[in-house]
This record gives structure tokens, C-alpha cells and sequence, in this order.
């Protein structure tokens, strides 16, 4: 990966987080919610969008179908404020890493507990 592919790929992180947080307003979009990596393709026309969130299934499906609704907005916003020849194309996908890891914990705390 290049130097700018990872440049621009903590600038979109950034900039979809401060998006998230303060101008987006669909109601499905709430809760825990976190961007936690993107990943620019090498011609810089799509970008995978990892985002942790915390709930039930049915909270988390509509927060994807919230977000697959607003990436249209995300895109515009993204190509005014960061300035590139092309805004990468949103793609959004679960990252179930924290969720994974607090399990693990507290699997390790119930053995520890029993022994």
C-alpha cells in the first residue's frame, strides 16, 4: 500500500466519523457506532468502510441499510471537504472484532473464575 492510499485512507476515516457523528440524521443510524478501518483500492475508486457497531441483529441491519442510504451523502460530503480528482466509490462492511474480543474476555474471565 502506498504512502497516499494511507494517507487518504485515515482522512476519509476521519472525515466519515465526524460525518457520523454530527450530520447525519436518519434515525437508524444510532447507537454505539465506529469506524474502525478503510481501505482504499489502488486506483482509488473504491473504498471499503469497516464499521463497528454494537446491538442487537435487527439494530445492526438497519444501521447498514441507514448507512447504504446516506452513502450518497457521505460520497458528496467526502469529495467537498477532502478535495480529491475522484471520491472513492462507499463501500460498507460489519467488523465484528470488538464484539469477538469482549467475548473472548469474558470467556476468560468465566474460567479464571471457576479455577
Amino acid at each position: 500500500m502506498s504512502r497516499r492510499q494511507k494517507r487518504i485512507n485515515q482522512a476519509i476515516r476521519r472525515e466519515i466519523s465526524e460525518l457520523l457523528f454530527r450530520h447525519v440524521n436518519d434515525p437508524r443510524i444510532k447507537g454505539f457506532i465506529s469506524v474502525t478501518e478503510v481501505d482504499v483500492s489502488p486506483d482509488l475508486m473504491q473504498a471499503k468502510v469497516l464499521i463497528s457497531v454494537m446491538g442487537s441483529e435487527e439494530e445492526k441491519a438497519g444501521i447498514f441499510e441507514g448507512l447504504a442510504a446516506a452513502s450518497g451523502y457521505l460520497r458528496r460530503e467526502l469529495g467537498a471537504r477532502l478535495r480529491l480528482r475522484y471520491t472513492p466509490k462507499l463501500i460498507f462492511e460489519r467488523d465484528d472484532h470488538i464484539e469477538r474480543g469482549g467475548r473472548l474476555l469474558h470467556l476468560i474471565e468465566q474460567v479464571a473464575d471457576e479455577g
